[in-house]
C-alpha cells in the first residue's frame, strides 16, 4: 500500500464529513477566525485526499503497464513513476505535519548576530526572504515589530503569519543561520560571514488560559520605527513589555492606538510563555525516555554562501543546493520538507 498504510483513508473521510456538517450549523460563521481554521483545515483534507487518489491511480497505471511486458512503453513507465514519487513526496510532507499546534499561525522573529550592519544586512535579507515564501504559499503576514539597523537593515523584525500550518513548516527555521559573501559595505571586497537568529512560536487562540501577574510586567511606550514598505505605525503607541520572572520581551508597533498595540503584544507574550511551558514539558518527557536533543534553538542549522561559489546547506539534514539566489528568494519549502522528513 501506498506510504505502506501510513495513510488512513476512512479516519480522512470521517474528519471531513464532521467539519462539513459544523459548517453547517447556523452560528457557525458568527467566529470567523474559527470558522476560517475550519475552512482550511477541510481544504488541507480534501487536498490530502486528492493527493492519495492521484497516487493510487498513476501506481494502478505503472502496474498495468508492467504487466504488459512490451518495452515500447518503458518511456511512459518511467515518466509515470517520476510523477508519482512528486505525488507521494509531496503527500508524505503534508502527513508529517501531525504534531500538536503544527496548524496554527505564528509569530517568526528575526535577530542579527554580533557583526554590526553587516548582520543587520543579513537579517534584512531573511525578512524578505521569508516574506516571498510567505506569498509564494499563500501565507498572509504582517509585521507587528520592526527595528531599524544603524546604517543599513534590521536590528529586529517581528511577523505574524497566518496560514493553516504556518508553525508546522516554519518551526523548522528556528536557530542560527550564517551568511557567507562579499561585503557590500567592505570597500577592500573582502569576504565576510554573517550571522542571524530566527525564533518561531505557534500563535495560540484566546482559549489557552495562561495568568499573567501585572507585578510581573515593565511596560515602556516608545516612538515607533519603520522602513519604506514596511506596514508599520510610525506614532508614539508602541509598546514593550518585559516578563520580569523570565526575561521575555515582546513588542509591537503595527497598531494605531496604544491600548491596541498593547492587547497584540499581550498576546504574543502569553504564546511565548506557553511554549515555554510545552518546551518544559517536553524536556522532562525526554528526559524519562532518554532522549538526547543535539539540535536547539542556539545552535547553527544553515549555511548560506554566495562567494567563492553559491551554496545553501542545512546542518540538520544535510540537504543542499546550489541555487542559493533562489533560496534566498522564498523558495525554502524543499529545505524545509528535508528538515520535516528527519524530524519524524
Amino acid at each position: 500500500m501506498i506510504l505502506g498504510g501510513y495513510f488512513d483513508e476512512d479516519v480522512k473521510l470521517e474528519r471531513i464529513k464532521s467539519l462539513e456538517a459544523l459548517m453547517n450549523e447556523p452560528r457557525f460563521w458568527d467566529d470567523a477566525a474559527k470558522a476560517n481554521r475550519v475552512n482550511q483545515e477541510l481544504t488541507h483534507l480534501k487536498k490530502e485526499l486528492k493527493g492519495y487518489h492521484d497516487a493510487r491511480g498513476e501506481l494502478e497505471i505503472i502496474l498495468e503497464l508492467l504487466e504488459l511486458e512490451d518495452e515500447s512503453f518503458n518511456e511512459e513507465i518511467k515518466n509515470n513513476l517520476e510523477k508519482l514519487t512528486k505525488e507521494v513526496d509531496s503527500l508524505e510532507v503534508s502527513l508529517l505535519l501531525s504534531n500538536d499546534y503544527d496548524e496554527l499561525n505564528c509569530f517568526l522573529e528575526i535577530h542579527p548576530g554580533a557583526g554590526g550592519t553587516e548582520s543587520c544586512d543579513w537579517a534584512s535579507m531573511l525578512l524578505r526572504m521569508y516574506e516571498r515564501f510567505c506569498d509564494q504559499n499563500n501565507y498572509k503576514y504582517e509585521v507587528v515589530d520592526y527595528q531599524k539597523g544603524e546604517e543599513a537593515g534590521i536590528k529586529s523584525v517581528t511577523l505574524n503569519i497566518k496560514g493553516l500550518y504556518a508553525y508546522g513548516y516554519l518551526k523548522c527555521e528556528a536557530g542560527v543561520h550564517r551568511l557567507v559573501r562579499i561585503s557590500p559595505f567592505d570597500s577592500n571586497k573582502r569576504r565576510h560571514t554573517s550571522f542571524a537568529s530566527i525564533s518561531v512560536v505557534p500563535e495560540f487562540d484566546k482559549s489557552v488560559d495562561i495568568e499573567i501577574k501585572e507585578s510581573d510586567l515593565k511596560i515602556d511606550v516608545y516612538h515607533s520605527s519603520g522602513a519604506g514598505g514596511q506596514s508599520v505605525n510610525t506614532s508614539d503607541s508602541a509598546v514593550r513589555i518585559t516578563h520580569l520572572p523570565t526575561k521575555i520581551v515582546v513588542t509591537c508597533q503595527v497598531e494605531r492606538s496604544q491600548l491596541r498595540n498593547k492587547e497584540r503584544a499581550m498576546e504574543m507574550l502569553k504564546s511565548k510563555l506557553y511554549k515555554l511551558e510545552l518546551d518544559k514539558k517536553q524536556e522532562e518527557l525526554d528526559k524519562v525516555k532518554g532522549v538526547v536533543s543535539s539540535i536547539n534553538f542556539g545552535s547553527q542549522i544553515r549555511s548560506y554562501v554566495l562567494e567563492p561559489y553559491t551554496l545553501v546547506k542545512d546542518y540538520r539534514s544535510n540537504y543542499e543546493t546550489s541555487a542559493a539566489l533562489k533560496v534566498l528568494d522564498g523558495d525554502i519549502m524543499p529545505v524545509i520538507e528535508s528538515v520535516l522528513r528527519i524530524k519524524k
